[in-house]
């Protein structure tokens, strides 16, 4: 006897899925909303068709082998977007898959910046090339789908610029974290990962071994000046197991976590610079609190704000529009990225400075930072030493 189709939740997906006659469905995320789904399902005819695969089954099996195969920041990065597209084509069969589904889905973001809706086409693509390539597909529905460059990431901080951002900084935490990477040029996910078994101190640096380095290819070491090897001193004294690098209440600093924090420096050097006129933010504030929406969605129930809730969100809108416009963004990429770009105008040679950034293509340093191009004075320098003159 068939068994009978019943919800479950993935906790991977964060949503609900039932499985009928062979066709696994996303039922969303919201419990209530998930069964009325499923019970409107069970009334329909159901068909059993054999000859192709669910658009979420090829999915799931692909999320399966990334969480397997590749790093945890990665299955992340690809459920956080393929989840929004089975949510918009819970339904779709990949013999129906067509590139407008996937163009239509990203066009469905108005707020996606050049990289974002990328990063969004990417996922899709690389799905469907990976379940080719296992044999789920005949061949890939999307292959032709045109997928546009990145932004460059041209941003970086300046030496004044950094050490305004330290006295803007009153978390002790975020601090050590910033002025680590600052001073050693890692990667993010290497700063919020490192613990102290990764610690050689007497070599003065970091060792992920290769089953945990960006790639998996081969260790990653990450040397530390004297600032960066008290921090880490400091932090294994504190934290001799687990990350390092925790917030002020003991808990790992995440990548959002992080930006956050990043946001709200960017607010306290708009409210020190001359855009910033509380006059006209208050006006502003004003425009937008007849423009929001009185309700809010709380499981599933449209419950009224308060007049609190109602202000401070207006003002959040107002000071991000601000900050957006007048103050540059910050990142821990963009300090790495100074770091880098600190070290070749020194006179680092680019070899040395890829392998100490943790380039398995050295290449990629000229790809990255060709702004190096635009400077005269950095290129003079570099050609009068050329010729033997300093």
């Amino acid at each position: 006897m068939a068994r009978r189709a019943k919800p479950w939740f993935r906790k991977a997906r964060g949503a609900w899925f039932v499985t009928v006659e062979g066709v696994q469905h996303n039922l969303g995320a919201d419990k209530k909303e998930a069964f009325e789904r499923f019970y409107q399902l069970m009334r329909q005819p159901q068909k059993r068709v054999v000859s192709s695969q669910s658009l979420v089954a090829v999915v799931d099996a692909f999320l399966d082998w990334v969480k397997l195969n590749r790093a945890a920041d990665t299955f992340e990065w690809y459920r956080y977007r393929l989840q929004r597209f089975c949510q918009r084509y819970p339904d779709l069969r990949t013999t129906d898959l067509k590139p407008f589904h996937v163009q239509q889905w990203v066009d469905s973001y108005p707020g996606l910046g050049r990289t974002s809706r990328r990063n969004y086409l990417r996922s899709v693509k690389r799905c469907c090339k990976w379940a080719v390539q296992q044999g789920y597909l005949s061949e890939n529905p999307v292959e032709h789908l045109e997928v546009p460059t990145a932004d460059r990431r041209e941003r970086r901080v300046t030496t004044d610029e950094y050490e305004l951002l330290l006295t803007l900084i009153s978390d002790e935490s975020l601090k050590d974290l910033v002025i680590t990477t600052w001073e050693t040029g890692c990667r993010p996910q290497e700063s919020l990962r490192v613990e102290a078994r990764h610690v050689e101190l007497e070599h003065q640096r970091w060792v992920f071994p290769k089953s945990e380095a960006k790639g998996k290819r081969q260790p990653r070491i990450i040397y530390l000046s004297e600032t960066a090897l008290e921090i880490t001193r400091r932090r294994m004294q504190q934290f001799p197991t687990g990350v390092l690098f925790r917030n002020s209440k003991g808990r790992p600093w995440t990548p959002d976590a992080v930006n956050c924090a990043f946001d709200r420096l960017r607010v306290k050097l708009l409210r020190k610079s001359d855009h910033f006129d509380p006059a006209a933010l208050e006006n502003e504030i004003q425009v937008i609190l007849k423009e929001l929406t009185p309700n809010r969605l709380v499981k599933g129930e449209l419950i009224p704000k308060t007049v609190k809730q109602m202000g401070d969100e207006a003002r959040r809108k107002v000071l991000a529009r601000l900050t957006q416009e007048f103050i540059p963004g910050y990142s821990l990429y963009s300090l790495r990225h100074s770091w880098a770009t600190r070290a070749l105008q020194s006179g680092l040679d680019g070899l040395t400075v890829a392998i100490l950034m943790g380039h398995s293509d050295p290449s990629t340093l000229a790809r990255v930072y060709q702004h190096l191009s635009h400077e005269p004075e950095h290129l003079l320098k570099q050609a009068r030493r050329a010729a033997g003159k300093r």
